[in-house]
């Protein structure tokens, strides 16, 4: 259930939770988590964390995608708090999310909005090809309208800013670490991946190289937030050099407020 703060405002929590045996980009290495000490042995406890932070829910910084792009310490911070809406653009496996999805989402999505797509995918999070290998996304198109349409900061509810086959999963990048996603490709299409998805992680590119925060694996309750125009936020690590940390995600409500609407939403 959401957090009902004490000055009347609801606080929703749109984050996976990050642990031990969390759901992980496949081909990374793995997250370890110790406990060095605890109370009944030392009297205080102290945690390690072992692990590349893009993990759960969490930031790109265009330097993970761009060299010398954009580290973490060079956004912007007035990008990680504001208005927006989340919409609902649900996608079956391998579906592309498009200009006219996003144009025709609503709430409309207006310029300046923090922007939080729900595919439905933040239901499936798990350990498996579902979630990682097979989920829908954004490509090249909808990271340009994006960026046309003046988004302040993006979340969506998948593995990746974009498409799964703009990715290292396929011959991208140092991929392919799934090499036998062309052959399911192909089967189904009769074309190669690369012949449908020939650019390595546009959206990411495009949209970071515009200076729009990306915030990969949103869930928690977003479907309760879900068709409304909010109040976001989601502030990552002050790390000058940093290519990404996790970050929480939250969306705030005022049962009191009516918000105001989009034409036409």
């Amino acid at each position: 259930m959401p957090i009902h703060a004490a000055n009347g405002l609801v606080y929703y929590d749109l984050s996976h939770p990050l642990a031990h045996g969390v759901p992980q980009w496949p081909s990374s290495a793995n997250l370890n988590i110790r406990t060095l000490k605890f109370h009944a042995k030392d009297g205080v406890m102290v945690q390690q964390y072992e692990g590349i932070l893009h993990r759960t829910t969490h930031m790109d910084a265009e330097n993970h995608v761009t060299e010398n792009g954009r580290t973490l310490g060079e956004y912007e911070p007035w990008r990680f708090f504001g208005t927006g809406v989340a919409v609902s653009i649900p996608k079956e496996k391998w579906e592309v999310i498009t200009p006219d999805d996003l144009e025709n989402a609503r709430p409309r999505i207006e310029p300046g909005d923090i922007l939080m797509i729900n595919t439905g995918m933040h239901n499936k999070l798990a350990d498996t090809d579902e979630y990682y290998a097979y989920s829908p996304g954004l490509y090249k198109e909808a990271g340009e309208w994006i960026v046309e349409r003046g988004v302040k900061m993006l979340g969506i509810d998948t593995n990746a800013l974009d498409h799964p086959l703009g990715t290292k999963l396929a011959d991208h990048g140092p991929g392919p670490s799934h090499p036998w996603l062309n052959d399911e490709y192909r089967a189904l299409h009769g074309r190669d991946i690369l012949d449908d998805f020939p650019h390595w992680e546009p959206a990411h590119k495009i949209m970071m190289g515009a200076g729009i925060p990306g915030i990969e694996n949103v869930g928690g309750e977003l479907d309760l937030v879900t068709g409304k125009r909010c109040t976001f936020m989601a502030f990552p690590w002050r790390w000058p050099d940093g290519d990404g940390c996790v970050v929480r995600v939250m969306a705030v409500l005022d049962p009191n407020q009516t918000y105001r609407l989009s034409e036409g939403g």
